[in-house]
């Protein structure tokens, strides 16, 4: 268990590090497997510092995905590297792809995509991540509106 809560603070201390905690309202679901952690939040919110280390465009009308996939079912829930890929929608049904980057940083793994959007505009993910035989995929939506 101490191997998760280690896990648990380094994630914190990324996403810490991309945007102020107060804005981000990360949820997780159990998908199989896995625990999938994700939050989507407006881009302005990433320091500028890690928006260029990590090539991510600071813009207000542009959402920042960030998700993370644990084994729930081992011993300190370590992160899993898989492959991932979707798309957002908009209200009017149309899609914009997703590209997601993986990002390691020690024993944490994280996938970031980004996407645009219109003021109060609520886009529909979804999401496909497969690893192996594993295939399962993660939909939610969530409000962006420019800041």
């Amino acid at each position: 268990m101490a191997g998760y809560f280690a896990r648990f603070l380094v994630a914190l201390c990324f996403v810490g590090a991309l945007a102020p905690a107060s804005a981000l309202a990360e949820q997780s679901k159990r998908l199989g497997p896995w625990e999938v952690h994700y939050n989507a939040f407006n881009s302005t919110l990433l320091r500028p510092e890690m928006a260029q280390q990590y090539n991510l465009e600071r813009s207000s009308r542009i959402a920042t995905l960030n998700i993370a996939v644990l084994a729930a079912n081992e011993a300190g829930k370590p992160a899993q590297r898989v492959s991932i890929e979707g798309y957002a929608m908009n209200p009017l049904s149309m899609q914009q792809n997703l590209e997601f980057q993986e990002v390691v940083e020690g024993d944490a793994v994280y996938y970031i995509a980004q996407t645009s959007f219109t003021h109060l505009e609520t886009l529909r993910f979804f999401i496909t991540m497969k690893q192996g035989k594993e295939q399962h995929e993660l939909k939610f939506s969530k409000e962006f509106w420019e800041n």
